[in-house]
């Protein structure tokens, strides 16, 4: 009958060391559904910036509109017979006084 018991708690020390700490533990599974979430999150702000760069590669396929506004923008570009004006907001610059 010791024996048995021996046994018993022999096994049920294995099967809670598997448990807590070997391979597939319950800190394993934990570990790994973390990273599942966090390369969840990462995918899917992946997903929405190339959504949002497949939508401008399209714009800039289809019309002039966006390659007109890009070069505005971003090169300062003008058309033929227009005026540039340029307002200087003097307001936020500060000046030396001695």
């Amino acid at each position: 009958m010791k024996i048995t018991t021996a046994l018993f708690v022999l096994l049920l020390i294995f099967l809670q060391y598997r448990l807590w700490i070997g391979n597939g533990s319950m800190t394993e599974v934990h570990s790994l559904q973390n990273q599942i979430s966090q390369i969840e999150q990462e995918n899917k702000s992946l997903k929405e910036r190339n959504l949002a760069l497949a939508a401008e590669v399209n714009d800039l396929k289809q019309g002039r509109d966006a390659i007109e506004e890009r070069a505005r923008s971003e090169m300062g570009m003008i058309k033929y017979n227009e005026t540039f004006y340029q307002i200087v907001d003097y307001s936020g610059l500060q000046t030396k006084s001695e």
